[in-house]
């Protein structure tokens, strides 16, 4: 029977097909996702046919056959998201794992994504150059390695600007606006090594380092095409800096470098006609940097930016917009790319993942970590700015320790005027060493890194005083990666409240044990899960009757999802 405010589209014919009104059988059905549905009126209610036959806008064909009153499309996983990101990075799957600093976003992580057909971004921030150089060492065989022996990756697929290399990887440069020599250093080492894709974050404005970066190769293809070798993914949640990697790179910049020789001329005028960043991640409530965007509200934002300057400047290469901070369930997944995402970026629930570069007490404190458990607190590279990073307060002691540091800071004006008390209670339960220990390792850290720094402190008090401070702000996420059971109250732990989310959705399941989350596997589930997301807004959109039991979305087991990524 059909409603009567349903108007048959058609009749459908069971033959070999099956139908589905019986809850289970339909959740089923839905979860096939490589299979068109057709939405039919029984006696009973509608359901769902699978198969069969059906043949639209005739009369009836006989009296066994059932009105059709809706259809929900297959949904292909490997079409997710912007089709040429994926033709672009050589992927076949919109997804990307964030550059997590100091090497939590590792070389395993990266590997694995690979392998998968996905992107991962090497988190290099905070590590010495020789570290992210051991980095490159590990991740380069994978351009070659990929590509002749993955089932997943397509072999047939290359840039589409021609770029001469297509990595399977990339690695984080962040701003340092208290140490531009490694900014400088980094995109050194990343131009000498060849590394094609650079994701950028943490940039309030644009440096010469990051657009040296963007330009170093550019030229004209055989077709007279702008031909752009090096791949730059901006991590941004504001609009005023966003508009600035969406545009082209400032002359004041182009110029500069012109006359350091980094660039010619005749480059210098092709990159008047490229942004300065193809792709943006809008970058919601996240872990680490952050500035507590909620998605619903920036990820709109963003997409606005993009269409703006794609008609003010006309650039050949499309502009995209992925998704991060939050993406942690099928339904925020589903979400983002409902809402135009190119990609979505996933950070902290990868952290929780065994591949990443932390340690197992750690990542068993993420997997307890319920919504609220996050707070925000002083950063390490950007302290005397007041800049924070948002970070794990279950279970450690450092977001108010590192409060403390600041407000310390900001009521002295050296270590000298720090009452005698205090200075105390910072050396016994912070440093658990002497100021002049400290002072003294500080030294020898920034003697080879940045000399400078140390006769800055020398001259300035207050200087000298953020540099201590800013050794156990350092410190304090080397203890946490590295496990070491003495500090554990002291454990910086970059999290948002994402992992909060992927914990709930988990709980009950086999990801709920912080042994079984892989990075593979969870990419997989929320691949999958948003596709699944997408037939059920399908049919809520149709008035088919959506039950609570048709949203449990259950993780699936490594061998029970993978199957669906297979070709």
């Amino acid at each position: 029977m059909t409603s009567p405010h349903q108007t048959p589209l058609g009749w459908w014919s069971a033959n070999s097909g099956s139908l589905a009104i019986e809850t289970a059988d339909i959740a089923e059905a839905i979860g096939d996702v490589k299979a068109p549905l057709l939405i039919v009126a029984t006696s009973r209610g509608l359901g769902l046919a699978r198969g069969g036959v059906g043949l639209l806008g005739i009369e009836r064909p006989d009296s066994q056959a059932f009105s059709v009153v809706g259809m929900v499309p297959p949904v292909r996983l490997d079409q997710l998201g912007d089709a040429s990101f994926r033709q672009d990075f050589g992927l076949r799957f919109n997804y990307v794992s964030g550059a997590m600093a100091a090497g939590i976003g590792s070389e395993r992580i990266a590997e694995e994504m690979a392998h998968q057909g996905m992107l991962g971004i090497f988190g290099a921030a905070g590590l010495s150059l020789a570290r992210v150089e051991a980095a490159i060492d590990r991740l380069m065989p994978l351009t070659a390695h990929v590509r002749a022996t993955s089932k997943l990756v397509d072999a047939s697929s290359r840039p589409s600007d021609s770029s001469p290399v297509s990595q399977p990887f990339g690695f984080n440069l962040i701003h340092s606006p208290n140490d531009q020599s490694l900014e400088r250093a980094l995109v050194d080492l990343y131009l000498r090594r060849d590394v094609r894709v650079v994701e950028a974050s943490a940039f309030l404005d644009l440096t010469p380092h990051v657009v040296r970066y963007r330009l170093h190769g550019i030229h004209r293809g055989v077709h007279g095409e702008i031909c752009t070798p090096n791949r730059l993914i901006a991590k941004v949640s504001r609009i005023e800096v966003g508009s600035k990697f969406f545009a082209p790179p400032p002359a004041k910049i182009l110029s500069q470098l012109v006359e350091q020789g980094a660039i010619t001329v005749e480059q210098a005028q092709l990159a008047e006609s490229i942004p300065v960043a193809q792709d943006i991640t809008a970058e919601a409530d996240s872990g680490g940097h952050t500035d507590n965007r909620p998605a619903l509200t920036l990820l709109p934002t963003i997409l606005a930016l993009r269409d703006r300057a794609a008609a003010q400047y006309a650039f050949v290469q499309s502009l995209r917009v992925g998704a991060a901070g939050g993406i942690s369930t099928p339904a925020s997944a589903a979400a983002a790319l409902a809402m135009g995402a190119a990609y979505i970026l996933v950070g902290s629930v990868q952290q929780a993942c065994v591949e990443s570069g932390t340690c197992d007490a750690v990542r068993q404190m993420l997997a307890e970590a319920e919504q609220a458990d996050v707070t925000m607190c002083p950063c390490a590279d950007m302290f005397e700015m007041g800049v924070k990073v948002q970070v794990l307060k279950r279970g450690t002691m450092f977001p108010m320790r590192a409060a403390k540091l600041y407000e310390t800071y900001r009521n002295y004006s050296g270590i000298a005027a720090i009452p005698a008390a205090e200075r105390e209670w910072l050396e016994k339960n912070l440093f658990r060493t002497s100021l002049e220990d400290v002072w003294r390792q500080t030294v020898e850290y920034f003697s080879t890194r940045d000399p400078q720094q140390i006769e800055k402190g020398t001259r300035d008090p207050k200087h000298q005083m953020a540099l201590l401070f800013r050794w156990y702000l350092g410190q304090s996420s080397r203890w946490a990666n590295s496990g070491e059971p003495s500090r554990r109250l002291d454990y910086q732990i970059w999290c948002g409240p994402a992992m909060g989310a992927f914990n709930e959705w988990t709980r009950g399941t086999f990801l709920a044990r912080a042994e079984n989350r892989r990075v593979a596997t969870v990419a997989h589930n929320l691949l999958y899960g948003a596709a699944v997301m997408q037939r059920l807004n399908a049919l809520r959109t149709q008035g088919f009757p959506i039950t609570p039991e048709l949203t449990r979305l259950a993780p699936q087991e490594p061998d029970v999802i993978r199957p669906w990524f297979e070709r």
